[in-house]
């Protein structure tokens, strides 16, 4: 009897301590899927991010001025700990008013702490507009950027739904209501009205650059067809201050700002996107990627990119 009791307490015994390790291993499990979620996002538990620091962002693909890279960038505006910002640009553009609102908060930022643009393989259009905004622009020799301009596009299948034997019909309020569209020829009033809006978003986009870049009549009058030019090219047109990369943006931050080069550069992201909020919220989305499900997250997160409105696209069939 004796031994059977010994024998008792000992199971329990390793019961107990089953049980506490269990619980340790689920608590760790806890803790570190809620790290990978906050670090994963723009903030959190990210401590490079609570210490001084140059914060590095993204400007990639169609820029439309989602609100996930406006809040980004507003958080960032608010972090006294940032000294510094490099926006790096991969971008042929978008909608104008998408790169109108990057281009303030950049300046809103811009205002107490030194902003570089660092160009990449293209910094067109919309990617250009981002990059004035910054304070010093770096490009490399073979950067396509410039673009300078506004375009407005429609379809015109009048006589293809012809040849099928189909007619539009309408009825509408004004004679400028919806108009051009793709199921009858533009009017010479049309073409007018359509004419003037862009050129009044063109004013407003050459009046950036030369603001911004101090360009005379003379060079405005060289980018204004829209052109395109390489960073070498660049360089010559005054369009940005210096060839380069990353390590040239530092230098110019440490010559002309006095910030360390060996002050840590930290990568700011948005916020991960609300259908993948499941993945976000736990961390999930990070270890798929991590196990190999790369594809799967791309997936969910997939989004398709609206090009509605004027565009400042230096390769207006990516859609």
């Amino acid at each position: 009897m004796s031994l059977d009791a010994d024998n008792l307490i000992v199971r329990r015994k390793m019961r107990r301590r089953v049980s506490f390790w269990r619980a340790i291993c689920i608590a760790l499990g806890v803790v570190t899927l809620v790290a990978l979620a906050y670090g994963s996002s723009g903030s959190g538990f990210n401590l490079g991010k609570r210490a001084d620091h140059v914060a590095r962002i993204r400007v990639e693909g169609m820029i439309t001025g989602d609100t996930k890279t406006l809040d980004m960038l507003r958080k960032i505006e608010k972090a006294k700990q940032v000294k510094a910002l490099l926006v790096h640009i991969d971008s042929p553009g978008g909608t104008t008013a998408g790169s109108e609102a990057i281009y303030e908060r950049l300046r809103v930022i811009a205002k107490d702490r030194p902003v570089v643009a660092v160009m990449n393989t293209v910094a067109a259009s919309g990617g250009y507009i981002t990059a004035i905004a910054a304070d010093h622009i770096v490009a490399r020799g073979n950067t396509i950027t410039g673009s300078v301009g506004v375009i407005f596009q429609w379809a015109q299948v009048e006589q293809l739904l012809s040849n099928i034997g189909v007619t539009m019909q309408e009825r509408k309020s004004g004679a400028q209501k919806a108009e051009p569209n793709m199921f009858s020829d533009p009017t010479v009033e049309t073409l007018a009205v359509t004419d003037a809006m862009i050129r009044d978003s063109f004013v407003w986009f050459t009046d950036l650059v030369k603001e911004r870049r101090k360009l005379s009549a003379s060079q405005m009058a060289l980018i204004s067809d829209g052109r395109v030019f390489t960073g070498r090219q660049a360089l010559t047109a005054k369009l940005v201050d210096t060839l380069g990369g990353e390590d040239e943006a530092i230098d110019w931050l440490n010559k002309q700002h006095k910030i360390s080069k060996d002050m840590k550069v930290v990568e700011w992201e948005p916020e991960p996107s609300a259908t993948t909020s499941s993945l976000g919220l736990f961390g999930l989305g990070k270890v798929a990627r991590w196990l190999g499900f790369s594809a799967a997250v791309d997936a969910l997160e997939a989004r398709t990119v609206k090009l509605d409105g004027l565009l400042v696209l230096w390769h207006p069939n990516l859609r």
